[in-house]
């Protein structure tokens, strides 16, 4: 047991997190940006899906406009994905006995420590990035609103106490992550940053405890014997595939979390006092359905986000990276 404890090496699963989490946000953050403007839509829309969602957004907003708060995701995404990941091989081998392997259920509680470590980085990351890649949004739809209503400026209904929504009153106006930050901070301290935090802990814990042990008896079928590893192909295929099921899993949850954290909402859209009061609003305005809003783009995101999550622990970059420096 010992010697087992030796080959684990914190730093290299953080590097490796991070450098997953760098990669996979490149590649899918258009989609992620489609996911959220689909998920805060109430009502008769401006988007009828994923593509009609990126089309006008490029139109309206340009070619930047399908990265709009990129930079949030960029810079701590890295300590997300990390933690995460870095989390959930710590908890598994602090329960694991003798190397035997894991029990489904001892699986399950790694994931749940995975989860609940990385709220700490997720809560205000995904509070800065939404309010970033909703603004667009927002703008559309007080055109849209203004265009069947005749009026001639628009009225947004901001949660009480939000400093944020209630000083931005113009849709069009684009709101940075710094100003965002800094308000929330002046007139809410931290908290004002943690606006959310249950959602996403209702979100994030569950996706963990369905995508790690998952992951792992996929993975696990790549396996010729216990000591050694699956091809990176199967690695990778078993992180997208558990990824996907995970995601669309807990969807409605993320529908509920987005909502929450919205801080601004345009002209006729509910807003929302808890998890509880957001749930009875949809199921009430929008009906069941609404619950998996961007059910598919939320699975284009994360299969190949902890595809290459996966795909970078079997390649093993932080070892690498941790033996050259020594």
């Amino acid at each position: 047991m010992g010697d087992k404890k030796k080959r684990i090496s914190l730093p290299a699963k953080l590097i490796n997190g991070g450098v997953a989490g760098l990669v996979g946000v490149t590649c899918v953050f258009p989609i992620d940006l489609a996911k959220t403007r689909l998920q805060n839509q109430q009502g008769q829309g401006v988007y009828t899906g994923m593509k009609d969602c990126l089309v006008k957004t490029i139109n309206s907003e340009g070619l930047f406009g399908i990265y709009r708060g990129a930079a949030v995701n960029l810079t701590l995404v890295t300590p997300e994905k990390a933690i995460k990941l870095a989390a959930n091989d710590f908890f598994r081998h602090l329960l694991s006995q003798d190397g035997k392997e894991l029990t489904l259920v001892r699986e399950m509680l790694a994931g749940c420590g995975a989860g609940t470590c990385q709220v700490v980085v997720t809560s205000p990351m995904e509070m800065l990035k939404i309010q970033l890649q909703d603004a667009g949004r927002l703008a559309a739809h007080q055109q849209k609103t203004l265009g069947k209503n005749g009026l001639g400026a628009a009225t947004f209904h901001p949660p009480p106490g939000q400093p944020y929504a209630a000083t931005s009153t113009a849709a069009s106006e684009r709101p940075s992550a710094t100003m965002i930050a800094g308000d929330l901070l002046r007139t809410q301290g931290l908290a004002g940053l943690y606006k959310g935090l249950g959602a996403t802990l209702l979100r994030d814990v569950p996706f963990s405890i369905i995508y790690f042990p998952l992951f792992a008896n996929i993975n696990k079928l790549g396996q010729v014997n216990r000591d050694e590893k699956a091809s990176f192909l199967h690695s990778f295929m078993s992180g997208c595939v558990a990824g996907s099921v995970a995601a669309v899993a807990v969807t409605p949850l993320d529908v509920l979390k987005t909502r929450i954290q919205t801080l601004k909402k345009g002209l006729g859209e509910d807003t929302y006092n808890g998890i509880i009061d957001c749930t009875r609003k949809v199921w009430i305005h929008e009906g069941p359905t609404a619950f998996m809003k961007g059910a598919g783009c939320r699975a284009l995101v994360i299969a190949p986000l902890f595809g290459i999550a996966q795909g970078v622990y079997f390649i093993g970059i932080g070892e690498y990276i941790m033996g050259f420096l020594k």
